[in-house]
């Protein structure tokens, strides 16, 4: 995650990216609400240019205020730094050290330098593993956040019972392409470094060199580190405070980045998408949100067509910008949080170091219900859900018999400590909550999935994306233990809260687990494997890992050729998908 920040106005070209290298589920019943009828799509997006080729010469002012900027960046800004204690949370000694430490990209391998060193893997297995995560490329030179790092993809291709390649490459965003030119980091960290008065001088150094032509931010700033989507044949990478990037898997496994992605001129260049966007598995319709931090409207909510035609956005009038990186949808609805951590950009001026991000302890946090082809914000029904912060929401759905919606989330307190968080105390809870909204009374009730003596920290991970926005009874959710690291994955039975765990082993630690259905299963929601990169922090070495999503039992285990740092989110992309892409 991190946070969007407004672009400065378009200025004369400066460092420029470098030349790119070449790198539906059955019909379910419906529920008996009627569905809301769809506005009408646009039928052809309009046109628009495309950005101008840019150079990396600069002119003799433009390298006098380049050096002149510098100047005030190495004098000012990193001894006002030097002088102030880093919070844990932005802390680069502590957010990338050990397996959280960056790594050079990777071109594909071949299956030799993939043994399965236990068991079989899957003959029906037939796709691309995908990952997500940050990895910084140049070293921080003050504060630096774990969600602050460039965009690395971890892809591994499996075939025919064999992995047979994998390769980890960066995504090229517009950020990373001019700051490899420049040869240091010229943006601001989102969390790490826009904190009290440093923080705002950085803004206003970068909006100095954007004004100078040093760099160009009028393309996007974000790092494309957190999501990873397939929609519409494209392989899209996102974080919340840019566009998406549209990333090809390539027939020898490779990751190239083929560029930002504004759906064919159809957001506006500055425009941003949350990382976690939701694809409908019967509709085949993407649906998302984009925030702002500084201007008004705060939050929209548009979606977009199978063949990516975007709908009309839909203004949603917030008091304050608030963070939102997840949402849900059901069969009719958005559901959209409002929770109690909002972005105050005037933080950063108090003279002892404010966060831009901060836990509002007045705020009430509630949910939005919308429906998902609304035309206005009018539409949508809030209900309070006090002390109530979701980072993310698993699935939600309609009851049948009542007029209830189910979410089901992970609620953390304290809600701002992975941003905030500055001591080993801060023990960060991660409940599996069920979240009741009845839209008949106006109310809500929520209640822990689990009872008290299985209680477990329960973060990143997934349901049967073929049952999104359906009623599911199965979710399965990384074990956040020792936080922030994670030490297995849980298998949680919603309906009778229960709880069945794969633990990796001592000094074993992995990430988001993935679910994955068996081609042409048909046994049940449960019915596929669980897969995910696991590091073995003894003997440093990492491996893809494949488990039955059923019975819990590993399938197999594959050695892979270097190291996987912890990331974020992933997804797997079938081998027809692969020959579909764009």
């Amino acid at each position: 995650m991190a946070s969007s920040l407004s672009a400065p106005p378009a200025a004369p070209a400066g460092v420029a990216p470098p030349s790119k290298k070449k790198l539906s589920p059955s019909q379910l019943n419906p529920t008996r609400l009627a569905i809301p009828s769809r506005p009408p799509m646009r039928t052809s997006p309009p046109a628009r240019p495309k950005p101008k080729p840019t150079t990396t010469t600069w002119n003799p002012l433009q390298k006098l205020a380049a050096a002149a900027l510098d100047t005030i960046e190495d004098t000012f800004v990193l001894q006002f730094d030097r002088s102030h204690p880093l919070p844990r949370a932005a802390d680069p000694t502590v957010q990338i050290a050990g397996n959280y430490a960056p790594v050079d990209e990777l071109p594909p391998t071949g299956a030799d330098d993939l043994p399965v060193v236990s068991g079989r893997i899957p003959p029906s297995l037939d796709g691309a593993y995908v990952r997500n995560g940050a990895n910084p490329l140049h070293a921080p030179r003050a504060g630096h956040h774990l969600f602050d790092g460039d965009g690395m993809l971890h892809a591994v291709r499996i075939r025919a019972g064999r992995a047979v390649s994998y390769a980890r490459r960066f995504t090229e965003t517009s950020r990373l392409a001019q700051e490899r030119a420049l040869g240091r980091p010229v943006f601001p960290k989102p969390i790490g470094e826009l904190h009290g008065p440093s923080g705002a001088a950085r803004l206003a150094l970068l909006g100095l060199r954007h004004l100078a032509g040093i760099v160009d931010a009028s393309h996007g700033t974000g790092v494309a580190n957190a999501g990873l989507v397939f929609h519409n044949n494209r392989l899209l990478a996102m974080s919340e405070d840019d566009l998406p990037y549209h990333v090809r898997v390539t027939d020898a496994g490779d990751l190239e980045t083929v560029g930002r992605h504004d759906f064919d001129g159809q957001l506006d260049a500055a425009a941003t998408m949350i990382a976690h966007p939701k694809l409908d598995p019967v509709s085949g319709e993407l649906f998302s949100l984009s925030y702002n931090v500084v201007t008004r409207p705060y939050l929209k909510y548009f979606y977009f067509s199978p063949d990516g035609r975007k709908s009309r956005d839909v203004e949603i009038h917030l008091d304050a910008p608030t963070m939102i990186h997840d949402f849900a949808i059901t069969e009719n609805y958005a559901v959209i949080p409002d929770q109690q951590i909002v972005f105050r950009m005037q933080e950063m001026l108090r003279l002892g170091g404010g966060s831009p991000v901060v836990y509002d302890k007045e705020k009430t946090s509630r949910f939005g219900i919308l429906p998902k082809y609304a035309k206005s914000s009018s539409e949508m029904t809030w209900i309070d859900v006090p002390d109530c912060f979701c980072f993310h929401l698993w699935n939600a759905w309609e009851e049948e018999e009542s007029d209830e919606i189910v979410v089901i989330g992970s609620c953390m307190t304290p809600a701002d400590s992975i941003f905030n968080g500055d001591s080993d105390d801060d023990r960060l809870q991660s409940v599996l909550t069920e979240i009741r909204l009845d839209r008949r009374t106006g109310r809500a009730t929520r209640r822990p999935v689990l009872p008290p003596d299985q209680q477990v920290n329960l973060e990143v991970g997934t349901v049967n994306h073929g049952l999104l926005g359906r009623r599911t009874r199965y979710a399965y959710l990384a074990v956040a233990e020792p936080w922030p690291k994670v030490s297995g994955f849980a298998k949680v039975d919603l309906w009778a809260g229960t709880v069945e765990k794969f633990m990796y082993g001592e000094g074993r630690f992995g990430g988001e687990p993935c679910f994955v259905p068996r081609p042409g299963g048909g046994g049940g929601e449960d019915d596929g494997y669980v897969l995910g990169f696991v590091h073995d922090e003894a003997r440093g070495e990492s491996q893809l890992i494949i488990v039955n999503a059923a019975d819990m039992r590993e399938e197999a285990v594959v050695k892979l050729p270097g190291r996987v740092p912890y990331g974020l989110h992933g997804t797997f992309i079938g081998a027809d998908d692969l020959q579909r892409q764009a």
